[in-house]
């Protein structure tokens, strides 16, 4: 029997095999009148039987194209077109190994282009200018994809696991619905929301503000903008997803999503809640929905941030809840409105504990000449609970008063209350592991922000040759009050042994006006290619900060002891006057931008509880932005750009207050501190090469930081630190890397894609501790190997494997060098066998076999099953998270004088039931025919 199969298979692969036909068709694309050829013509091959694209690419600079692949139908027939070109076809048949060359295909100019008539191409991809356009259905996805699944079939463009998207290597930072925003500038929640069907278009072009656009600038050359164009057909309707789910451990999660689109009228409405950590943007259907968001990011503060946009929150275990709404129209010819609303809360609850060893040169008291070594240890513990409530609301009023004159209204107000609690405990060892002195407090906190901020910003252009004027205009009203409890201990062994107890209230009201102006003018000198630029910025924030501290008597009961040590009371004002002068220069392949200008920056301090601190400090210095984009013949762009900027000293860097807060590390500024000067560069180059489905992208910039800002730090034979600020020169930074993918098409059915690439960077900070200069040099390498395999879209096998090289060198000589190195493999599954079924797999290991304390390797497996019901309008989900149990965030940091090793609270396994249900009346009335010449 087992003979029998085996010669089956073998019948079946060589049928199959002969029925597989190979094809290589080259040629020139030439324009028929001038006989010029045609740089950045489409090409692509159809099946003749049901117009599936089997393969495309674009001519180079000479007009020349390879079409290269394997298919299983031998009459194929192949498209050439170009915008403004009537468009060219021929079938063709092929042999099982077709070797042909078309020779010089000339294209006539297109009448219908003169007539104005529309007509909508059927190329896959199409070159206009600086915009990259992709026609949609011409890149076959599963029946029910989103956009991100459908971003992820385009050459060139990559989408991560947290959704993050990039073009050759380039960020995408915003995505337009018709040209509008969707849910403001959160990329992910249109990406991961709308369905693939009813998206006729997608381009892609560098990010411009709505004014640069307006007024013919160039945009962002390191930041890119989606623009997902609706069917016109399916622009009328509702749409929109509900799904729930519940697991072990209490864990669920619950979201909804429902849209309408009217044409130019467009009406969302969202709303979340889960206990998985997600931003409230969490659907057990493989992140279909919503999705676990793009680029969330922690800040020690406890808020977390998704796309920008702040949801609070904290480490640890979050409770999220989420509610938004969005809505754009068209009032009238030239009034463009878009309004969004987001309320977002949380609960987090988190315990961390992390060790820390110093190493610390200090003066021989014996021969002050000589410097002996310090060690000392530090262990700490901590556990915290936060409750965040935020409600924001903006509006993006375009006012188009006539084809020259923009002026657009931008209002956003944010509303913030926020309550946490917070323990810790704190001890420091010597190098024998002595105790030398402990700190444990017990923090009870709430606050309550408000935040309003205005930008109108005006636009006129004038004649045709590139004159305009812009001015911007920003306002700023935030006011912040807040109460804190501390009960806290303070206790020193040894000879001088002490004990110190807070029990204590502090009030808090803050308050911050700021305006901001920007003018500007551009004066042609050779119309539309070589500019004057004349710049003026204006800024002034004014900040005042009242911390009241009453300690508690014991006498009345009550916080009543005014304790001046611990309260402030300044109003500090930042007032900046920059003008500038520059040039701009665009020609069709070469762009440079440059200005230089002086700026000007007043601080003031007036301290109504120290009088004898107040302070005014002026500092002049010179600014430079210069920026240069190349694109070679071969489509190749390089972009370049260097910046000197001058950093002021912060008021509490500058103002000869002694902070002491923590008793442990007392802290005074020093108001002889000059600014700090960077030079940053950055140079970025990258190629996608149409014809081998590759890309490659490189890019490295740094800062040179002189006078950078520094502590110095004197630590006494108690441990007991006393920290002020000094400049210093010598500190840098720099980061750099290169990325290579290429697509191979196997044949008709299977696909292989390779990514490779490799990551640099560094940086060298300086402490000042016992007035010796420390300075700490860390560089890490990381090279990576991702392969991609897919089969007929019903499994697709992704692993991924990087390790990180990390040294860390000091230049104290007796203090040893430190090397590290981290392991992580990830590999990704997803099978549609049988097509209603779908399983996933996320499987992650990582080895640190450096860190000390914690576990030092962990496998994390994360697998999701999809059932569709309900054809296929319903999903069952069964969802299984940290299978093996044993997620970990154990972390090891070397930071200038000091080795950390940290770990905090993790989300750990559970299992959960879910089940999605989606709903679509878009295009159901009516239909639009499409004509193809």
């Amino acid at each position: 029997m087992k003979k029998t199969f085996a010669i089956i298979a073998l019948i079946l692969s060589f049928g199959l095999q002969a029925q597989s036909y190979k094809f290589r068709i080259t040629g020139t694309i030439k324009a028929e009148k001038e006989k010029t050829p045609i740089e950045a013509a489409t090409i692509h091959l159809e099946k003749a039987k049901d117009s599936t694209v089997l393969s495309y690419t674009i001519s180079d600079e000479k007009g020349g194209f390879s079409l290269e692949g394997k298919v299983y139908n031998n009459k194929v027939k192949l498209y050439v077109s170009f915008v403004g070109m009537g468009e060219y076809s021929k079938t063709i048949l092929l042999e099982k190994d077709s070797n042909i060359n078309l020779g010089t295909i000339l294209l006539k100019e297109d009448t219908n282009v003169l007539n104005e008539v529309v007509v909508k191409s059927r190329a896959p991809i199409t070159i206009k200018k600086d915009t990259l356009e992709f026609n949609v259905k011409s890149f076959k996805t599963k029946k029910d994809a989103n956009v991100e699944d459908l971003l992820k079939k385009l050459p060139g463009v990559e989408v991560n696991e947290e959704g993050q998207i990039t073009v050759n290597g380039k960020a995408v930072n915003k995505i337009l619905v018709n040209g509008k925003p969707f849910f403001g500038n959160d990329p992910t929640i249109a990406t991961k929301n709308l369905s693939k069907e009813i998206i006729e278009k997608i381009q892609i072009t560098d990010t411009k503000s709505k004014s640069q656009a307006f007024s013919g600038e160039k945009g962002d050359a390191n930041n890119k903008t989606i623009n997902l164009t609706i069917k016109k057909e399916n622009n009328k309707g509702w749409f929109g997803r509900v799904a729930a789910g519940g697991g072990t451990d209490e864990r669920y999660e619950a979201a909804t999503i429902v849209n309408r689109f009217d044409n130019n009228t467009r009406f969302s409405v969202l709303a979340g809640t889960n206990n998985i950590n997600s931003p409230g943007f969490s659907f057990g259907e493989i992140n279909k929905m919503f999705g676990n968001g793009g680029g969330v990011s922690f800040s020690s503060n406890g808020s977390f941030s998704i796309g920008g946009r702040n949801f609070g929150g904290g480490d640890g275990i979050i409770t999220s809840r989420t509610a938004g709404a969005t809505y754009a129209d068209e009032y009238g010819k030239g009034v463009d409105l878009n309004a969004n609303y987001f309320y977002s809360g949380s609960s987090s609850e988190n315990v961390n504990r992390s060790n820390r060893e110093y190493t610390v040169q200090v003066r021989d008291e014996n021969n002050p000449t000589e410097t002996r070594e310090l060690i000392y240890f530090t262990n700490s513990s901590s556990n915290s609970s936060t409750e965040n409530d935020n409600h924001s609301f903006d509006t993006d009023l375009d006012i188009e008063i006539d084809s020259t004159f923009l002026i657009n209204v931008s209002p956003r107000f944010t509303l913030n209350n926020r309550t946490s609690n917070f323990n810790q405990s704190n001890e420091t060892l010597d190098e024998n592991r002595a105790l030398t002195n402990s700190f444990s407090s017990s923090t009870i906190s709430s606050s309550d922000a408000k935040n309003f901020q205005n930008t109108i910003d005006i636009t006129k252009r004038f004649g045709k040759k590139g004159a305009f004027i812009k001015a911007s205009i920003t306002n700023q009203f935030d006011q912040t009050d807040g109460e804190n409890f501390n009960n806290s201990t303070i206790e020193t062994f040894g000879t001088n042994a002490s004990t110190e107890i807070r029990d204590q209230r502090t009030d808090i009201d803050s308050d911050l006006t700021g305006f901001r102006t920007r003018l500007s003018y551009r004066q042609p000198i050779i119309a539309k290619k070589l500019f004057v630029n004349l710049n003026y910025r204006y800024s002034t924030d004014e900040r005042t900060r009242i911390e009241s501290t009453f300690d508690f008597d014991n006498t009345t009961q009550d916080f009543t002891n005014f304790n001046t040590d611990l309260s402030t009371n300044f109003t500090f004002n930042d007032i900046t006057k920059t003008p500038l002068v520059g040039v701009t220069y665009n020609a069709k392949s070469f762009n440079l931008d440059f200005d230089i200008g002086q700026t000007m920056r007043t601080l003031e301090n007036e301290d109504q509880l120290r009088p004898n601190l107040s302070l005014v400090k002026d500092f002049n210095n010179v600014t430079i932005d210069a920026r240069i984009r190349y694109r070679f013949p071969s489509k190749a762009r390089l972009y370049v750009s260097y910046d000197l900027e001058n950093n002021a000293p912060s008021i509490r860097q500058l103002q000869p207050f002694s902070d002491v807060t923590n008793p442990s590390n007392i802290v005074t500024g020093n108001p002889n501190l000059r600014p700090s000067k960077d030079h940053r560069v950055y140079v970025s180059f990258n190629k996608y090469d149409w014809q081998k489905r590759s890309g490659f992208f490189l890019w490295a910039g740094g800062n040179v930081n002189n006078d950078v800002i520094v502590n110095k730090t004197n630590i006494g034979d108690d441990l007991v630190r006393t920290t002020t600020y000094e400049n210093a020169d010598g500190a840098f930074s720099y980061f750099g890397g290169a990325s290579y993918n290429k697509s191979i098409k196997l044949d008709s059915l299977s696909t292989l894609r390779f990514r490779t690439g490799l990551r640099a960077n560094g940086s060298r900070s300086i402490n000042i501790l016992n007035d010796i200069e420390n300075m700490t040099t860390t560089n890490s390498i990381t090279p990576r190997l991702g392969i991609e395999y897919n089969w007929n879209k019903k499994i697709v096998i992704e692993p991924n494997y990087e390790v990180a090289f990390t040294n860390t060198a000091f230049n104290i000589d007796n203090i040893e060098d430190q090397n590290f190195t981290r392991h992580s493999l990830r590999i990704r599954t997803r099978t549609n066998v049988p097509k209603k079924l779908e399983w996933r797999n996320d499987i992650r290991y990582t080895f640190n076999p450096n860190v000390i304390g914690f576990n030092r390797s962990a496998w994390f497996w994360n697998a999701t099953l999809a059932y569709s019901v309900l054809k296929d309008k319903g999903t069952i989900t069964l969802k299984g998270y940290d299978l093996l149990n044993q997620n970990t965030n154990a972390r090891r940091n070397v930071v200038g004088n000091y080795i950390e090793d940290s770990e905090s609270t993790v989300l750990q396994r559970y299992f959960m039931l879910g089940f999605s249900w989606k709903f679509n009346s878009l295009g159901q009335k009516g239909e639009v025919r499409e004509f193809h010449f």
